[in-house]
């Protein structure tokens, strides 16, 4: 059986790096059931490697990210328990990204729409090509935009939401940049470059920090200010359970030391 899900992880002097790759160009990348479930499996999998510092995820081919579910696979739902299990599954690709402890950049090099659209809004950084075209086209099929589609306003804000999710229409990269929906965009032909400084960039913090920092963001997303302050506080007292933090710290203080007395 063909796996239309690829993993390659790399081995770098400070950690380790993935890259899933939806290897189904020829259908824009979309995702039927079993590609979904591979997609989930495959970042499950990521979850349990102790060394690994961050993810990439992306499309084949130089057209789409995702260019969505398997509309004919939808269009084939008999009941609304099918439909049911369907959604499910394109929301458990986005939590098993939201559940890698490490940051995922999403490397968004093409159609970028509907449940690809929801995965790119679950990653943690998403860097597009200047011919990337988003959109949540979802009412022009009869449907809602349903389960990640919800962390939409906390990015763009409810106004551009509604207008994403009410009129269905597509947008460029350049829109997805000045709205808050990407955080870059560069010509195709950059992108990989670009992904790789951010690769790096994520690289140099210390490993615990930055998965401790991913959990609390989560948290912030889902709690009160008050509650999102005492989660803060919470997890920096478990930062000092070991010697990491104060390791930097001293690293710094004497690289800044160094500096000073070569003035």
């Amino acid at each position: 059986m063909i796996s239309y899900v690829s993993t390659h992880i790399e081995d770098r002097p400070r950690g380790r790096v993935a890259r899933v790759t939806i290897d189904r160009p020829a259908k824009l990348n979309s995702l039927p059931r079993e590609v979904m479930d591979a997609l989930t499996g495959a970042f499950r999998s990521l979850a349990a490697e102790p060394d690994l510092r961050c993810a990439v995820l992306t499309g084949a081919g130089d057209k789409a990210f995702i260019g969505g579910a398997d509309i004919e696979q939808m269009a084939a739902l008999a009941s609304s328990a099918e439909a049911r299990s369907f959604i499910e599954k394109v929301h458990g690709c986005c939590q098993a990204i939201r559940d890698l402890p490490v940051p995922v950049i999403a490397r968004i090099n093409g159609y970028c729409l509907g449940a690809g659209l929801e995965i790119a809004a679950a990653c943690d950084l998403r860097l597009a090509s200047d011919r990337a075209v988003l959109g949540m086209p979802e009412v022009k099929l009869g449907l809602p935009s349903v389960v990640e589609a919800a962390l939409l306003p906390g990015l763009v804000g409810w106004g551009r939401a509604r207008w994403m999710l009410m009129t269905g229409e597509t947008f460029s990269a350049e829109d997805a940049l000045r709205w808050g929906l990407v955080e870059a965009v560069y010509p195709a032909e950059e992108l990989d470059l670009a992904v790789d400084a951010l690769i790096a960039a994520l690289l140099e913090p210390e490993p615990r920090a930055v998965r401790l920092q991913k959990a609390l963001m989560q948290h912030w997303e889902e709690l009160p200010i008050t509650g999102a302050i005492q989660a803060g506080i919470d997890a920096f007292e478990e930062t000092f359970r070991d010697d990491a933090p104060r390791r930097a710290m001293a690293e710094f203080m004497d690289r800044r030391k160094a500096v000073k007395s070569g003035d």
